[in-house]
């Protein structure tokens, strides 16, 4: 289990947690600087490019469209023709073009890696081949079927009572199996410089609480079609059919009682809404039908003192779950859910059978990826920094990072000018963001101090078994951290991630040396290209510390009301012109953005674009009128801020993206913060009236 740091962790893309082969999104999603998805990886179908233009492709427009109309469609029309969505993925975008670039260099280090058998035992490059060499093995893993589970799965067929229940738990959520709640460590939100435990909401199967509890037509059918999936499973597990659909019904039932006392995604956005820190005896308050003391125990933590219990009454309604369900039916809870966390690692049935549900029925995808392309995708998550290292020897040369240093301080220089002039804004508040500002954290590339993987075993043995050794692995090294001083040196993402993301605890912001490529960050591109692409994302992420999460964090990370009544009264006005801009965008038929879930990251994305322009007319080229392929310098920012969020989404996804994701659609990215900003409206010669010209009382502004 990774540590418990969504609450406050925001990126451009969201990066939900998802299955072994990254082809489920699961529930508990944190919030990055896109909504893009592990599992909207690239196909192997798609050809990665050869060359670069280091520039704009007038193909990429389409002519016919008018950008005071429908930007998206002008600046974006003519590369979502050419580039439909590939059978095997949910959504397809610049983003998933860059990842696939940025794979097709990973797939050649891991084959070189498995191919040498001569690395140093225990060496990185060592844990690397060998990890993707037994990804690969396919004649093992077919053979081996479900064995490598037997077992674990003789382990919960043993348990008689609730204390072998609860240390049964234990082991599963350290190979990285989701039961019953989340459990880790996490910065306490009032005192940043220290590391405390951490219990969280959890143990569902389906991406969100909703999905158990919303009544529409959509909602039910994904519930029906869940259930049949289960069935499915515990027949390849070799149940009865009659016993299969019994047992897939028991799990449905246990998980919709945890799913109507979750919190809901708009609740989790209010970081004092889960922050309830306690001793050992008021956790154990909460539950005294389950043993915390037992639990640490189990997890061979027994000296941790503090806990942070994000959602209280989800534990106290646990409690009394545990206390009336019968032990046989959580016996079947965490067969289910071993064995839909290890599926996409086992034979091609479970496999098949997982993808049919999770990557079919929940986002539309219609093939699954090739398996080099997923074991790519496990070895990154388990190795990152390992595999890390060698992406940035090939990848990511030292003139790229100072160059995208030189961007990240040119736009901290515009944030604080602005800030300085805010007219909303009052002298003491303004002092404390500036003094906060001042403390970001820049992380650029890739970390200073390397992971160190030395306790982590990975062979060539079964996959399987790497892999739930690297989740061990990594829930230890969480676990470690607790009662500790906090590591400012870490990072959440590895070097080869296209993303960036933000921290609110630890006030940083993050660009890995993924996201820093073309064509987002190309230092042969003139200025336009790279303050609308890169520039607006560095914005994004520096603004998210003044957004409606972030703002309330200050400049050591500390949850602390730094802002004056009067100063937070303007601030929320303006931020409810953003809810209600958002509330206004229609998914599908029916279906509309839901403000409050979007608002942290279009805020960001608002004052992002805003900053990155005030930096990018301090340059010659911001200054200047000479257009190149017929667009003027202001005219190529807007299109390149376009640019990043080219490309569609498949229905089925857009539907679970609405009702999940802390980021809006794409589509509406493009066009919502350019039609709030005179700038763009006097670059394309827009009028009152035009859709991109938002009428003046409902003009958001906020930086």
């Amino acid at each position: 289990m990774r540590s418990l740091r969504n609450v406050t962790f925001a990126a451009i893309f969201l990066l939900l947690p998802v299955s072994l082969f990254a082809q489920k999104p699961r529930a508990g999603a944190y919030c990055p600087l896109s909504r893009f998805t592990a599992n909207n990886a690239t196909s192997g179908s798609v050809a990665s490019p050869q060359t670069e233009t280091h520039g704009l492709d007038p193909a990429d427009l389409d002519r016919s469209a008018n950008a005071c109309v429908n930007f998206f469609q002008f600046a974006d029309g003519g590369w979502v023709a050419k580039h439909p969505i590939p059978a095997a993925y949910s959504s397809w975008g610049t983003f998933n073009y860059l990842l696939n670039r940025n794979q097709d260099v990973l797939h050649q280090i891991l084959d070189e890696a498995a191919a040498d058998r001569s690395a140093a035992p225990g060496s990185n490059e060592q844990k690397i081949g060998d990890y993707y060499a037994s990804c690969m093995n396919t004649d093992a893993i077919e053979k081996a079927g479900i064995h490598p589970l037997d077992p674990e799965l003789k382990r919960i067929n043993s348990i008689t009572t609730i204390q072998q229940l609860e240390a049964e738990v234990a082991r599963l959520q350290g190979d990285g199996v989701g039961t019953l709640f989340r459990f880790g460590s996490t910065q306490d939100y009032k005192n940043s410089a220290q590391e405390i435990g951490a219990a969280f909401q959890g143990g569902l199967g389906l991406p969100d609480r909703d999905y158990y509890l919303n009544p529409d037509e959509r909602s039910q059918k994904i519930r029906t079609e869940y259930v049949e999936h289960m069935t499915n499973m515990f027949k390849l597990m070799g149940d009865d059919p009659a016993v299969a659909a019994q047992e897939a019904h028991t799990v449905m039932n246990i998980e919709t009682s945890l799913a109507k006392v979750s919190m809901t995604r708009v609740e989790m956005r209010n970081p004092e809404s889960h922050y309830h820190k306690m001793d050992l005896a008021g956790v154990q308050s909460l539950t005294p039908a389950f043993s915390w003391r037992g639990y640490l125990s189990d997890i061979g933590y027994p000296d941790v003192k503090e806990i942070n219990v994000g959602q209280p009454e989800f534990f106290k309604s646990l409690n009394a779950q545990l206390t009336s369900t019968p032990l046989p039916d959580w016996k079947v809870y965490l067969r289910w859910h071993l064995v839909s966390a290890a599926a996409p690692a086992l034979s091609s049935p479970f496999v098949d059978e997982d993808f049919n549900f999770f990557g079919k029925t929940l986002t539309g995808a219609k093939e699954l990826q090739p398996r080099w392309k997923r074991c790519v995708q496990s070895t990154d998550r388990q190795l990152g920094e390992a595999l890390g290292q060698k992406y940035v020897a090939r990848a990511f040369p030292p003139e790229a990072k100072e160059a995208a240093l030189k961007m990240v301080h040119n736009l901290i220089s515009a944030l604080h000018d602005d800030i300085e002039t805010l007219p909303w804004m009052g002298p003491e508040t303004k002092k404390q963001a500036l003094d906060k500002l001042s403390h970001i954290m820049l992380k650029v590339g890739y970390p200073d101090k390397w992971r160190d993987y030395s306790a982590y075993k990975v062979d060539r043995g079964a996959y399987v078994d790497n892999l739930f050794r690297g989740h061990e692995f990594q829930f230890r090294y969480e676990l470690a951290k607790i009662g500790k001083p906090v590591d400012r040196t870490e990072w959440g993402m590895t070097p080869p991630t296209v993303n960036a993301y933000y921290n609110s605890s630890m006030n940083e912001i993050v660009f890995p040396a993924g996201i820093l490529q073309p064509p987002f960050f190309d230092p042969k591109a003139d200025d336009a290209l790279n303050y609308g692409g890169i520039g607006a994302v560095i914005g994004h992420e520096m603004t998210h510390g003044f957004d409606d999460q972030g703002r309330k964090f200050d400049a050591q990370g500390n949850l602390r009301d730094w802002w004056t009544p009067e100063d937070m009264k303007n601030f929320q006005a303006r931020a409810e012109c953003v809810e209600h801009q958002f509330d206004n965008y229609e998914v599908q038929p029916g279906v509309h953005e839901i403000g409050k879930l979007v608002l942290g990251e279009s805020i960001a994305d608002l004052g992002g674009l805003t900053i990155a322009l005030k930096a990018f007319q301090k340059t010659p080229e911001g200054r200047s009128d000479q257009k190149i392929d017929g667009f003027t310098p202001v005219q190529r920012f807007y299109l390149a801020w376009a640019r990043t969020w080219a490309g569609s989404d498949r229905p089925q996804l857009e539907l679970l993206l609405a009702k999940t994701n802390p980021h809006p659609l794409d589509r509406f990215r493009a066009i919502a913060a350019p039609s709030n900003m005179a700038a763009f409206q006097q670059a394309f010669d827009c009028k009152a009236g035009d859709p991109m010209v938002r009428p003046a009382d409902q003009v958001c502004r906020i930086w």
